[in-house]
């Protein structure tokens, strides 16, 4: 295991910089997840760590020694890539231990190794067998059992799971996290997926054009995102976005929508009177009932999925989701109420779209 950091790491392609002076520490033994959209930087972040890429300026630190100018084998990290990377031509054991045959390591020792990397991965047996035969979560399986027998200092995962289809995505991310569990190796984890960040990582960091908006726990991330941008990434369905203005009462803070709506806003809330804001409400936190702020409006699509329905509703020409019990009975194009508790709205800056609330 070791500890891996970015120092003002920046990188340009041409007269285009993608990277912005990244300062980053993932702490020995730590799952981090990067995550934010297409062309964030992310990938090239992770290549820059491995080697592939080389930074413009600044420092990438692996245990304590800056590691510029090192080979990516001379790093001591593994990578596992999006589209697996096997050698079709060579079975899945020859593919695990390609790298260990290169190091000219003992015919006892590769054995030893694959094996036990071949029974944590439950892949014991395929170890003949060549990629072609394999499904894909026994291919990425296998991409991650070649990974394991280096026994490095840290994974980098380029988003592993992207190609395979929902319900092996899910089944193979308990398989890596409870392979972080077991193995407790520093791991680097790049996706868009914010449900895969927030379901396997310690830490998430949330990149936006080349910059980290947000370093967290996932609970703090969805609970005190620092700004719009983080609150609408972070969490499914994302949350909705009110624009108003704020309007001091006898009875304390109101917002007031753009159809004439108020909603009471937090007490610890200090803004001046006017402000323009930006209120954030999260569909899970919209619930039918009457304790608390009321919204009113139309239901416009309704999507049951079980033990939940998402219902897609527009109140005063503003469309919103809610996410509410599956018992609950809510007919497309029927009026459709819910509540919300004060506590949990969120408050941005318009202007600025930094939290205040």
């Amino acid at each position: 295991m070791a500890s891996v950091e970015f120092r003002n790491l920046r990188k340009s392609f041409g007269a285009v910089e993608v990277i912005h002076g990244i300062d980053l520490q993932i702490n020995e033994g730590e799952f981090l997840a990067l995550v934010g959209p297409s062309g964030c930087g992310k990938s090239t972040l992770l290549r820059i760590l491995a080697g592939l890429e080389e930074a413009t300026s600044g420092d990438i630190v692996i245990d304590g020694q800056v590691v510029n100018t090192a080979t990516p084998r001379q790093r001591n990290i593994a990578m596992v890539f999006q589209n697996y990377a096997l050698y079709p031509h060579m079975t899945v054991a020859q593919n695990m231990s390609f790298n260990l045959r290169i190091s000219r390591l003992s015919k006892a020792e590769i054995e030893k190794r694959v094996t036990d990397a071949a029974k944590l991965l439950e892949l014991e047996p395929y170890l003949d067998r060549r990629p072609a035969h394999l499904s894909g979560g026994q291919r990425q399986r296998v991409a991650m059992g070649r990974a394991i027998v280096r026994n490095p200092a840290a994974y980098l995962f380029d988003e592993p799971l992207s190609n395979l289809d929902a319900k092996l995505r899910v089944q193979m991310r308990t398989e890596i996290k409870a392979l972080h569990q077991k193995v407790g190796t520093t791991s680097i984890y790049v996706t868009h997926d914010q449900i895969e960040a927030m379901t396997l990582a310690d830490r998430i960091a949330v990149l936006k054009d080349g910059h980290i908006e947000q370093v967290g726990t996932p609970i703090d991330l969805y609970r005190n995102p620092a700004n719009k941008f983080v609150a609408g990434f972070i969490g499914s369905p994302s949350m909705n976005f009110i624009d108003c203005r704020v309007r001091r009462t006898t009875a304390g803070l109101q917002a007031t929508l753009p159809g004439g709506n108020e909603i009471a806003l937090p007490n610890g809330l200090d803004v001046r009177q006017d402000k323009e804001i930006t209120i954030g409400l999260r569909p899970e936190d919209l619930r039918p009932g009457k304790v608390g702020s009321q919204i009113s409006g139309k239901a416009l699509f309704v999507e049951p999925t079980g033990a939940q329905t998402f219902v897609q509703f527009e109140s005063d020409g503003i469309q919103m989701m809610a996410v509410i019990d599956g018992s609950e009975d809510v007919q497309a194009g029927q009026p459709f109420s819910v509540s919300l508790d004060f506590s949990r709205i969120h408050v941005f800056d318009k202007d600025t779209a930094k939290r205040l609330y």
